[in-house]
């Protein structure tokens, strides 16, 4: 009970029991008076900044914005006609260019099918020629490889056995081995 006595002693000292009574001080009645002055001082003071410093400087900035946005479309629309005009003439250009290539490019045309006709019949003459050559060689040729087949085929089965075996086969044994399966 002695302590109890202490700490509500120690909380009237410290203002304790008022603390709880008073209210949060923006709303505490005896202050409205003086807040609501400062507050009408506060406001006109922010508009008359405004209204003579900022607000002038903004009007300015955004007529010149204005200006120059007007003078940048004029001079779009002025760009726009002139490439207008130039595609125009472009195409003129274009399509006489165009005329004159296709006749030149007819009269080129006739004239190297002329002579390609005339190269071509000589071309083929000569590939015919060459032709029937490289035929007759790559027959003699063919004749003498199929002539050699039997040999290199005795030596390939000789160099087999021999691998597998150890030793090397007789060559009647490889002939008549070559001669069974000619059959």
């Amino acid at each position: 009970m002695a302590q109890a006595q202490t700490t509500q002693a120690g909380t009237e000292a410290h203002g304790g029991a008022h603390a709880a009574d008073a209210a949060f001080p923006p709303f505490a009645t005896e202050t409205f008076a003086g807040q609501i002055i400062w507050l009408a001082i506060t406001f006109a003071l922010l508009y008359t900044l405004l209204s003579k410093l900022v607000l002038p400087r903004l009007s300015g900035i955004i007529e010149n914005r204005r200006a120059l946005i007007a003078k940048d479309l004029d001079e779009a629309a002025a760009m726009k006609t002139r490439a207008e005009e130039a595609g125009v003439a472009y195409e003129k250009a274009l399509a006489e260019a165009k005329g004159r290539a296709q006749a030149l490019a007819q009269e080129t045309r006739a004239k190297l099918a002329a002579e390609s006709d005339a190269k071509r019949k000589a071309l083929e003459a000569d590939l015919n020629k060459r032709l029937a050559e490289s035929e007759a060689a790559i027959s003699a040729k063919k004749t003498e490889a199929m002539s050699h087949v039997r040999g290199i085929a005795a030596e390939t089965a000789t160099a087999i056995v021999e691998r597998l075996t150890g030793k090397a086969p007789a060559p009647q044994v490889v002939e008549a081995a070559l001669e069974q399966a000619k059959a």
